[in-house]
C-alpha cells in the first residue's frame, strides 16, 4: 500500500511547524542507509549538468576558415532551408564523402 500524499501547501501553519521541527538539528549517520538503484539513477540524473543532447557518437567543435562572401551565402541558404549552419555543412560533407 502506498503512502498517502501530503499537500504541504494545504496544511495549517501549526501542522507545518510540527513537521519542520523534526527536520531541524544534526543528522544521525547511523540512521542513514544507502540509496536504492532507482534513487541512485534519479540522483545521478539530477546532478548531471544541463547541455545539448548527444546525437550519434557526440559532436566535436571545429574551427574552419571560410571566405566571408561564401559564409554569407551559406548562412542565407541555411536560413532559407530552416536549418543551422552546422547542419547544412554536416549534410553537405556527408553527401560529398558518400559520393566519393
Amino acid at each position: 500500500m502506498s503512502k498517502k500524499k501530503i499537500w504541504y501547501s494545504k496544511l495549517p501553519p501549526a501542522e507545518l511547524e510540527k513537521l519542520a521541527a523534526g527536520l531541524s538539528g544534526p543528522v544521525d549517520p547511523a540512521r542513514m542507509k544507502p540509496l536504492t538503484a532507482t534513487q541512485q539513477r534519479e540522483e545521478s540524473r539530477a546532478r548531471r549538468k544541463a547541455g545539448r543532447p548527444r546525437v550519434g557518437a557526440g559532436a566535436e567543435k571545429l574551427r574552419v576558415s571560410m571566405e566571408r562572401t561564401l559564409l554569407k551565402r551559406v548562412d542565407a541558404y541555411a536560413r532559407k532551408k530552416g536549418v543551422s549552419r552546422s547542419e547544412l555543412i554536416a549534410e553537405s560533407l556527408k553527401r560529398t564523402i558518400g559520393a566519393a
